[in-house]
């Protein structure tokens, strides 16, 4: 029986349209849904082009979580990819999932992570502490922001001459390249 992922995402949906043509072709994973919790998020698009439904659920809903677990467990999920997803996971979303909620975040944690360290702020922070290198880290989800357990790291440079979009875009090409196969091979 195929393993059902919901993926999480709050803005373009770029890791989460990745992530879907990265397992178009196998059948041990199937992504029924995609959660945000922005209705004009681009995520949306992404999804409608490959057919899969996307809900947004309210902040309030979030923080809540028992709408979003009710959904869940209609759909029969399995495990959770947040995907770019800004707010922090509630209690009620945890318990139901334990170790099943899974994160990407665009540094090597511990350093840069946290409330309010996501996109841009994570980039702009590394070329301001003079970083030699950054990357991506994939961890668990707990109550905490960035906090879980790592799973896995990858690096890139960091060079004197690099901008903040410079980074961004090597950290980039790290999520692509590695989250759906960290995925893989975790639940594989």
């Amino acid at each position: 029986m195929p393993l059902k992922i919901a993926l999480f995402a709050s803005g373009s949906g770029s890791n989460a349209e990745n992530i879907l043509q990265y397992f178009s072709q196998n059948d041990k994973f199937i992504f029924p849904l995609i959660i945000s919790n922005k209705a004009n998020a681009f995520v949306h698009e992404r999804a409608r082009k490959l057919n899969v439904p996307s809900y947004t659920f309210s902040r309030e809903d979030f923080s809540d979580g028992e709408a979003i677990v009710r959904l869940l467990k209609q759909q029969q999920i399995d495990c959770i990819v947040l995907a770019g997803f800004l707010l922090k996971v509630p209690l009620a979303l945890i318990n139901a999932y334990p170790n099943k909620i899974i994160n990407i975040h665009p540094a090597l944690l511990p350093k840069f992570g946290g409330k309010g360290m996501y996109g841009h702020h994570v980039h702009d922070a590394v070329a301001a502490a003079g970083e030699t290198e950054s990357g991506i880290t994939i961890h668990y989800v707990n109550s905490n922001y960035d906090e879980g357990s790592i799973i896995f790291q990858a690096k890139c440079p960091v060079l004197p001459t690099d901008t903040p979009d410079m980074i961004a875009e090597k950290v980039h090409a790290l999520e692509y390249e590695y989250f759906p196969k960290v995925i893989e091979d975790l639940w594989g």
